[in-house]
């Protein structure tokens, strides 16, 4: 079965006009072989005995008492039958008659022909088939008289070939008209398709998107120009959408910018106050240094939440990064040692590839990038995990990888566990000043490098993967 519209389509048509066809020819064959065979019936009840009569008296032909009746037409078929035996049987050929040989099967057909003077079809081994009509004779017998069918056969025979060429000729015209007629018709699906597959190439999740101009929709009247003009309305619905989003995300990340500088200096402040009123030499009250303290505390967490809100506001804006080449290995080596120092309760083993892997990007952004991954595979996995952090270089790709023996990570988190404050524990994230921002920087900092930030977990193991490009010319790589 055909797949496309189109096809499906012509071949519907094509498959109606050989139906039409083939009834059209069902109906002719049969209204001439019903005629011919009325017109033979009609010579044979005219004919009526007169040969097979001239069969039983041929022993005196030139009676005064008896004509001749033997001028019948060539190939008709004479018999006589006597008290349950055929005595005679011959057809005319030219002008003599030749006795027809018959085998038993034959006797018995012509033993069947019932008196009666009505026309039937009989089939004899030696002549074919005939219209056969039998009447009584004079003498107890029974004579009956044939008419050939071979020529009705040979004219409805004649007839199906002619028709037969005649259709096929027709079909293939039909389908080829049809299928150019088809692909006319259809052809604003066409553009509607081509429009479809230009919208889902563009780049709908994030920034200004430009929508493709609506199509023509010269007659909607027409099934065609009524989708036509529905696809036209979805696309400025979509295209709407998506200039308010726009329009929404620019001043979200316009208030994040703008809300992070104006923190910086006052968070700043009270934490340099704070510190000043700790370093103070007079004693305080233990609940005045405690309530300091933990002002010196949060201001810091504060300072690292405005940080990193103004990095994603950065990304996000698509701002240009460095792209100079970057020794990655002594980034992860750093970066290691540092979460070392910090969770000393873990096991940190690492895998790297002898000869040292760069790639070419921002060193900041990514040092902070590779610091984020192992940041979180400490502080969100207990003491005592294995952790394993292996780098490996390939022709277009450079893979790092973080994989841990913990819990894992909850199912529910796992598809959104690079969204913006997304914390698997709320009370303990908070408690270790997670900000919720941490993997949500790595996934933003590896698609600033044509890059992209993967997860796998099950209980037991997880494994965050850091997938950059291996290209050392500055160029973005397309994603896989």
């Amino acid at each position: 079965m055909p797949r496309s519209l189109r096809a499906r389509l012509t071949a519907g048509l094509v498959c109606l006009l050989a139906l039409a066809c083939t009834c059209v020819g069902i109906v002719t064959v049969l209204a001439l072989q019903g005629f011919l065979v009325s017109r033979l019936d009609q010579q044979l009840v005219t004919a009526g005995g007169r040969f097979a009569a001239s069969l039983e008296h041929e022993a005196r032909p030139d009676a005064d008492n008896v004509p001749d009746t033997r001028g019948q037409a060539d190939g008709t078929f004479g018999a006589r039958t006597l008290d349950g035996r055929v005595t005679v049987a011959a057809v005319v050929h030219g002008a003599a008659d030749l006795t027809v040989p018959l085998t038993t099967r034959d006797r018995r057909t012509l033993l069947a022909v019932l008196p009666d003077g009505r026309p039937r079809t009989i089939h004899l081994s030696a002549t074919g088939a005939y219209r056969v009509a039998a009447w009584r004779g004079d003498d107890r017998d029974i004579l009956l008289t044939g008419l050939p069918l071979h020529p009705v056969e040979e004219t409805v025979h004649r007839l199906e070939a002619v028709e037969s060429v005649v259709f096929a000729a027709v079909l293939v015209t039909a389908g080829v008209a049809g299928a150019l007629w088809v692909r006319r018709s259809l052809r604003p699906l066409d553009e509607l398709d081509r429009t479809a597959r230009d919208v889902t190439a563009l780049p709908l999740a994030a920034g200004q998107v430009a929508m493709p101009p609506p199509l023509p929709a010269d007659r909607p009247d027409t099934e065609v120009g009524r989708l036509t003009h529905s696809f036209n309305q979805l696309l400025g619905h979509v295209g709407d959408a998506l200039d308010r989003r726009h329009r929404g995300e620019e001043r979200l990340r316009t208030f994040a910018a703008d809300a992070g500088h104006e923190l910086r200096t006052p968070v700043a402040t009270i934490r340099a106050h704070a510190e000043l009123a700790l370093r103070q030499a007079a004693p305080l009250p233990g609940d005045v240094r405690h309530a300091l303290e933990r002002i010196e505390v949060q201001s810091r967490r504060m300072s690292v939440l405005v940080d990193e809100l103004l990095l994603l506001a950065r990304l996000d804006a698509g701002r240009e990064l460095r792209r100079e080449p970057v020794d990655l290995t002594r980034i992860v080596l750093d970066a290691t040692e540092d979460a070392a120092a910090r969770h000393p309760g873990h096991r940190w083993e690492l895998d790297l590839p002898e000869e040292p892997v760069e790639v070419t990007g921002d060193p900041e952004r990514l040092q902070q990038a590779v610091t984020n991954l192992l940041s979180n595979a400490g502080r969100h996995t207990p003491e005592g995990t294995r952790v394993d952090i292996a780098l490996s270089a390939g022709p277009r790709w450079t893979r790092l990888s973080v994989t841990d023996d913990g819990p894992g990570i909850p199912a529910d988190l796992r598809a959104r566990v690079f969204g913006r404050f997304t914390r698997g524990d709320t009370s303990r994230a908070r408690a270790t000043g997670s900000t919720g921002l941490g993997l949500a920087i790595v996934d933003a900092v590896a698609r600033a490098h044509s890059g992209r930030a993967e997860v796998q977990s099950r209980p037991g193991r997880t494994c965050f993967t850091l997938v950059l490009p291996s290209a050392r010319d500055g160029q973005p790589v397309e994603p896989p």
